[in-house]
């Protein structure tokens, strides 16, 4: 691609092509806004690591032709990401389509094991969450939320705003 040296070539593919694709990735994210990386949806996440799958590819490419379907391509994922925001922002049906609902897996102090179950939480995953948040008494927890990212969020305190809850949903024996 670059010189008739191969190993000159393959030094200068490596540097060159990983520098120019991870421009254009900062030139996207500078169009698209910080949301383009968050980790706010189940989509957001597949994004993310298509995003990083493009990018491994077009560094290690042996023709333009294959460098610039890569560059095609990381437009293509930031242009859909771009316009499924729009429309989830839009349209509560199609919000409901993308988005997973957040949901309780433990209510004032008390486990949801039926929520647990249907989630797919080991019960030991939500201890080291709890652990990792501080909790030293399990009836100081207001409320454990697995979110639709698949991060967990520990709510506890003294009293939980049911604003705070808004959007999530219980399953079993949840209050």
């Amino acid at each position: 691609m670059f010189t008739t040296v191969p190993t000159l070539d393959l030094l200068l593919k490596g540097l060159l092509l990983t520098t120019m694709s991870m421009f254009w990735v900062v030139l996207l994210v500078r169009v698209n806004g910080l949301r383009s990386f968050s980790k706010m949806t189940n989509f957001d996440f597949v994004m993310t690591v298509a995003v990083g799958s493009l990018l491994a590819s077009a560094s290690q490419t042996n023709s333009w032709g294959a460098f610039f379907q890569a560059m095609i391509a990381m437009a293509a994922l930031f242009l859909v990401q771009f316009v499924t925001a729009r429309l989830r922002r839009r349209s509560d049906k199609i919000e409901a389509l993308m988005q997973n609902t957040p949901v309780i897996l433990m209510r004032d102090g008390v486990i949801i094991d039926t929520a647990l179950a249907e989630t797919r939480v080991a019960r030991s995953d939500l201890m080291a969450k709890l652990r990792e948040a501080n909790v030293l008494d399990m009836q100081e927890v207001r409320a454990v939320v697995l979110e639709t990212t698949g991060d967990i969020s520990v709510l506890h305190g003294d009293q939980c705003a049911a604003h705070m809850l808004e959007g999530t949903k219980t399953i079993g024996n949840g209050r």
